[in-house]
């Protein structure tokens, strides 16, 4: 919820050309009220959040900026819309309960996206791919991460190696011999800082380190953190990771009775972000061949505390939990050299080309190949299709089809067809 991000890209294949790019800050108070919804949406079902009085305004504003994004790039580029395929539109998650965790806690698994395909293509006149999260979730798969086939496909240009995501949440694939092996997230990234920095200062992001840069580790508060989350962050790879599982509540809880500055505090969370993306990595099995190149991507890398912090934990510097020193070190021992840690050349836009490589997919209907999904030799393709329509005034895919209490919707509908034939 830092922007909205725009990328036209042009494909051959897999291969791929950036033609122009946009970016349009969101203000605080829609990230506000992005937050106050996340919170009222948690563990409810489709019916239980569209009744909720604010749901209407903020799903009608947030589509409407994307639109307005949109529109306003392909002004400024003179792009002619007739000529563009479709847009990639993922929507706003407000709530995941992926198969991975939802074994463990013994509940139905569920994602939630908002975001309605078919608005966004009326507002836009163009074509929209969307809600590419359901059909995996609901055949089985954690549907998140989405984009290690994305990586493999960048890795046709830029190598074999350890593709990173630095966004709300951090992510990686390990791509070798030009195919993800294993694409997993590991936690949060910018989750905790942002939200720090939106409640205890006037800025919206700690851009360029302004507050961390200024602040020193507090390592019985990295412990406590990684205490908070411990179930998650231990949990084996691969696995799907949502705010809720991190207990966010929790921490600021925390953050709060250490009374630090908020130098401090911002720059121990900024070494918690690149600590857990370490740590994620002592979990890949030993099997997996490890390429040295770390290539990373996302705004989050951006912040030179994060990034810093995260090439010297790779160096085998820095502090570690006690706990810890013996897998880092380890991990380490794997690689044939030094990793390299660098930024992708495709790294400005990803996330947001991840959905145009997806949309791509799903126009040319084929299966994403997600390493889970490949092993399983099933035949997965994400998304749903939305085509502009003039005079439409029912908008029947806010929220996506695989949100909370999904399995009594299909058992309905089945019921129903089953009583329509007999």
């Amino acid at each position: 919820m830092d922007a909205i991000d725009l990328v036209l890209t042009k494909f051959d294949g897999d291969k791929m050309a950036d033609i122009c790019c946009f970016s349009s800050p969101y203000t605080k108070s829609m990230q506000k009220k992005m937050e106050a919804l996340r919170t009222a949406v948690a563990d409810k079902t489709r019916q239980e959040i569209e009744s909720l009085p604010e749901f209407k305004s903020i799903h009608d504003e947030y589509v409407q900026q994307v639109a307005a994004c949109i529109n306003e790039m392909c002004q400024k580029f003179k792009l002619d819309k007739s000529k563009i395929d479709a847009i990639g539109f993922h929507g706003k998650t407000l709530d995941h309960n992926p198969p991975s965790r939802a074994k463990i806690e013994k509940t139905k698994p569920y994602t939630l996206q908002i975001g309605s395909g078919k608005m966004l293509a009326d507002l836009t006149g163009i074509k929209v791919v969307y809600d590419f999260r359901s059909a995996p979730l609901m055949a089985g798969f954690d549907g998140a991460p989405l984009v290690p086939p994305h990586n493999a496909h960048i890795a046709t240009t830029e190598g074999d190696g350890c593709y990173y995501n630095g966004g709300n949440t951090s992510n990686f694939a390990w791509i070798v011999d030009g195919k993800a092996q294993v694409g997993t997230d590991a936690g949060p990234f910018n989750e905790y800082l942002d939200n720090f920095i939106r409640n205890n200062t006037k800025d919206t992001f700690d851009k360029d380190g302004k507050y961390g840069k200024k602040g020193k580790l507090n390592k019985a508060l990295l412990k406590e953190l990684f205490d908070i989350g411990r179930k998650f962050y231990e949990r084996d790879l691969p696995k799907s990771g949502d705010p809720q599982f991190y207990h966010k509540d929790e921490v600021f809880a925390t953050i709060k009775k250490h009374k630090l500055s908020v130098e401090d505090a911002v720059h121990t969370l900024e070494y918690f972000a690149a600590y857990i993306a370490v740590q994620a990595l002592t979990l890949i099995p030993e099997k997996i061949k490890l390429p040295p190149a770390i290539i990373l991507f996302g705004g989050g890398w951006k912040n030179p505390v994060v990034r810093e912090s995260f090439e010297m934990l790779l160096k085998g510097k820095g502090y570690v939990i006690p706990e810890h020193k013996e897998a880092f070190k380890e991990f380490l021992k794997r690689f044939s050299q030094a990793p390299t840690v660098k930024y992708s050349n495709f790294g400005e836009m990803m996330e947001a080309r991840l959905f145009a490589d997806l949309a791509r997919y799903k126009l040319e209907e084929h299966t994403w190949e997600i390493p889970e999904i490949v092993a399983s030799g099933k035949k997965i393709i994400c998304g749903v299709v939305a085509t502009p329509k003039r005079g439409r005034k029912i908008y029947d895919d806010k929220i996506n089809l695989a949100a909370k209490g999904w399995q009594k919707e299909r058992n309905l509908k089945r019921k129903v067809l089953s009583d329509n034939h007999k």
